[in-house]
């Protein structure tokens, strides 16, 4: 299911949109069609061959000075053919786009990377395997953000470097391994990072940093005394530094840009694309526009200068939500590529990829 993005579809059918007959419903969807199959602009002659019922060019011509003055078409030059606006691309996409399917072979190359990287990595590393199989289906980019899961820990230790620092090794259930440089207590004994190593070991296993460190923040006292003071001190340096870099945040996974670097056909489209991959690089924008789109089912289209993140590069992006086991929305996925996107084959793809992969965080 596509949900449109605002009242865009409202404000159209008030300017005189609800007034178009079949003729010129047809002729619009023939003029989308060449522009998202070709990305070029169509005139009046070639329009009035491909159009099932025949009607002259002068008479197609007079149609299509129509579609121009609700906003739905325009001419990129003086006497050239005729390309949909991004209001048109909304129309379209709203009222007349027709979906296609998700053909076996593809449901069944998404399935199984999905389900093989799931038996191999953290969700991380199945997030972005699936965006590069999505990229590589749909020529776009993929992208993906989601919350950085809180890991099950199995193992800390504390390796001192200088008088005033020390390295501290977490180890995941998972198997992943993060490294943090801490500030620690002067005059500390060597013992004391053993000490600290042996307190939390005895206590995180199969835990979240979360977890412990509120734990430990409600016994600080029996903590100190069963530690010593500079001992525990160690301890909340430890606890402190991961805890405040992993979790809770948002973290935006890009795939497959140099896809976008395929097809082009002018320096303007090499323009293009370099300020959509300095948008992607602006991954604060990336994250609050996919963000968007987790407000509910169904999959969201947002195209061009509707969204400021696209107002230059003229690009767009089709998203869907992803859930956990609890039927919360814990991410979103998509494919951000050119406004001339494949919309009816690549809709069902991502909302596919993304109960695709809702149904592997269910089952983990």
């Amino acid at each position: 299911m596509v949900r449109p993005l605002d009242s865009s579809l409202d404000r159209m059918r008030s300017g005189g949109l609800t007034s178009l007959n079949e003729r010129s419903r047809e002729i619009f969807r023939q003029i989308v069609d060449s522009y998202l199959a070709y990305g070029e602009a169509v005139g009046s002659r070639q329009v009035s061959k491909l159009l099932p019922t025949p009607l002259s060019p002068a008479s197609v011509r007079n149609v299509m000075q129509d579609l121009e003055e609700i906003g739905l078409i325009y001419a990129p030059h003086t006497s050239a053919g005729r390309l949909p606006t991004e209001l048109g691309l909304r129309f379209f996409v709203d009222a007349m786009l027709e979906l296609g399917d998700v053909g076996p072979g593809e449901r069944e190359q998404i399935e199984a990377q999905v389900r093989a990287s799931a038996h191999e990595q953290p969700l991380e590393g199945v997030l972005g395997d699936a965006m590069s199989l999505l990229s590589g289906l749909t020529r776009g980019a993929g992208v993906v953000v989601t919350m950085k899961e809180d890991a099950r820990l199995k193992h800390i230790e504390f390796v001192r470097l200088e008088p005033e620092r020390a390295l501290a090794v977490l180890v995941a259930d998972d198997g992943s391994i993060e490294n943090r440089i801490l500030h620690i207590p002067p005059l500390l004994p060597p013992s004391a990072l053993v000490e600290a190593a042996n307190f939390l070991n005895a206590r995180i296993r199969g835990r979240t940093l979360v977890e412990v460190r509120g734990e430990i923040e409600a016994s600080q006292k029996a903590a100190e005394r069963e530690l010593g003071e500079l001992t525990a001190r160690l301890v909340d340096a430890g606890l402190a530094s991961w805890a405040d870099s992993s979790g809770g945040g948002p973290q935006l996974i890009v795939r497959g840009q140099a896809n976008l670097l395929q097809d082009l056909t002018a320096i303007e489209d090499l323009e293009r694309i370099r300020l959509l991959f300095a948008d992607l690089e602006t991954k604060k924008d990336v994250i609050d526009l996919l963000s968007r789109a987790d407000s509910g089912e169904g999959v969201r289209i947002f195209i061009g200068s509707e969204n400021k993140l696209f107002s230059l590069s003229g690009s767009s992006m089709i998203a869907a939500p992803f859930h956990d086991e609890h039927q919360r929305i814990v991410g979103v996925l998509g494919v951000i590529g050119p406004t001339r996107l494949n919309y009816a084959r690549i809709v069902p793809m991502v909302d596919y990829t993304s109960k695709v992969v809702s149904r592997m965080l269910q089952n983990r």
